[in-house]
């Protein structure tokens, strides 16, 4: 009868993986925060482009200062798409900013 113990098995020690340093996680975190930033800039001058049309009627509407309220209102509604998880620009836009800095995703 052919003997059935198991062959021996070394082991293998787990290989070390680079740390990154406190300059780079501060750098990636920089570069996330840009690309939420460039998003919602990006969401906010669309939806003016959507809104560029529609008058609101009175009692509630015209003046000067419909112009200026409705630019608040578009940049919050980008703002909340944008922390809502976004469109998938601040993704893109953080990907090649951590190229060009020579880091990888």
């Amino acid at each position: 009868m052919a003997d059935m113990t198991p062959a021996p098995v070394s082991p293998t020690l787990p290989t070390p993986t680079a740390q990154p340093s406190a300059a780079e996680l501060a750098k990636r975190a920089q570069i996330k925060e840009t690309s939420k930033k460039f998003e919602s800039s990006f969401l906010s001058v669309m939806l003016q482009q959507m809104f560029e049309g529609t008058d609101t009627p009175a009692p509630f509407g015209g003046g000067p200062g419909e112009s200026m309220f409705k630019s608040f209102l578009t940049q919050a509604m980008a703002d909340k798409i944008t922390a809502g998880g976004g469109v998938g620009v601040a993704a893109s836009v953080q990907r090649e900013m951590l190229k060009l800095q020579g880091l990888t995703a």
